[in-house]
């Protein structure tokens, strides 16, 4: 289902508890418990984030999360209408600052734990392909991650 990289941060525990409880609901919810999707998540430094949003997406500036999926969203809701994955097909891979994350947990008055999930769970509706720029697109996204959180009890 998923796996989790550190890259120039420590391993934690913590953090490894809430990514599962979040990921398996999101499976969960998009129904997606028996396919054989797979991502990656990877924890790492701003200094980090920054180089790969530099690389993948030319803006040289540090973020908060990074998401690269692997399908299109027309492609991916067609295999999961027919059940159609390869063994572990690779849903994409979500990159997160953890630094960012405690800032603006503390920014926005909320845990680290609510923005991590918030992070992950924002990460997950980019890799199944729905976005937000668009206020139409926006108006999809936002309540099915706000779904999520509340059905974990995580809340701001």
């Amino acid at each position: 289902m998923y796996e989790v990289e550190y890259v120039d941060i420590e391993s934690n525990e913590r953090y490894e508890e809430i990514i599962e409880k979040v990921v398996y609901k999101c499976f969960e919810e998009e129904r997606l418990l028996d396919s054989k999707l797979v991502m990656t998540i990877t924890l790492t430094t701003p200094s980090k984030i920054k180089e790969i949003n530099n690389k993948y997406r030319e803006i040289d500036k540090p973020t908060d999360v990074l998401s690269f999926p692997m399908f299109e969203k027309k492609e991916l809701d067609e295999k999961i209408k027919n059940n159609s994955f390869l063994f572990e097909d690779v849903l994409g891979d979500i990159v997160i600052s953890v630094e960012k994350v405690k800032e603006q947990a503390e920014e926005y008055g909320h845990s680290f734990e609510r923005e991590l999930s918030y992070m992950i769970v924002h990460g997950f509706y980019h890799l199944m392909g729905y976005d937000h720029i668009e206020e139409e697109d926006k108006k999809i996204m936002r309540p099915k991650e706000e779904k999520i959180l509340e059905a974990l009890k995580i809340t701001r």
